[in-house]
């Protein structure tokens, strides 16, 4: 094996790693070390490839973000039907917030705290061609006549808040990870007799 690989792999699992501890395990305030100890490697590594612990913390923040928007691109322009589009968002979402739970709280906090969360190229571009086709939607009578705007965060609302919430609500409501998890499951059924009529 080369070096270089050898290099790439080993920066792959500090992100990887980095990710799970962050996102994950929903410890934004890991030490380096840390960090360094979960992946196996030595902490001078985490410096080597990325300069800082902040600088990790970032990279594999804006990729966990860019990844997120791609595949929400993918799904909107894929050329299914409206209502399909909506169906795989949500099964793409849910399985995201399984796997990190916490991703999501850190955009919120990042944002109250002044931060501005990169949006990526055609954003407005995508919002503007979803806007569109709810329009249509409500033209055909899938769904109930609103603001675009209104119908699109009623969506966001209904998939985000039980992730978003959901290390509060596991612990207040006393859900073990496995009901949450079926609690998710359930949850797509639920969102789409809410949005759509028929």
């Amino acid at each position: 094996m080369s070096a270089k690989v050898t290099d790439q792999d080993t920066e792959k699992l500090i992100k990887d790693t980095a990710l799970r501890v962050f996102f994950a395990e929903g410890r934004f305030n890991a030490t380096t070390q840390e960090i360094a100890d979960a992946a196996g490697v030595n902490r001078t590594l985490i410096n080597y490839y990325f300069r800082s612990r902040d600088k990790l913390f970032e990279q594999v923040f804006e990729e966990a973000h860019k990844q997120e928007h791609e595949l929400m691109e993918q799904i909107f322009y894929s050329g299914i039907p409206f209502k399909e589009k909506i169906e795989r968002h949500l099964d793409v979402a849910f399985e995201q917030s399984q796997k990190y739970p916490y991703l999501e709280i850190y955009m919120v906090t990042q944002v109250n705290q002044g931060c501005n969360i990169k949006n990526h190229d055609n954003m407005e571009g995508l919002l503007k061609d979803f806007y569109r086709e709810i329009e249509e939607e409500m033209e055909k009578g899938t769904i109930h006549k609103m603001r675009p705007q209104q119908f699109a965060l009623n969506f966001i609302s209904l998939m985000s808040f039980p992730a978003a919430m959901r290390p509060l609500l596991q612990e207040t409501m006393s859900f073990t990870p496995e009901e949450f998890d079926i609690i998710l499951e359930e949850r797509k059924e639920v969102i789409m007799k809410t949005l759509f009529i028929k």
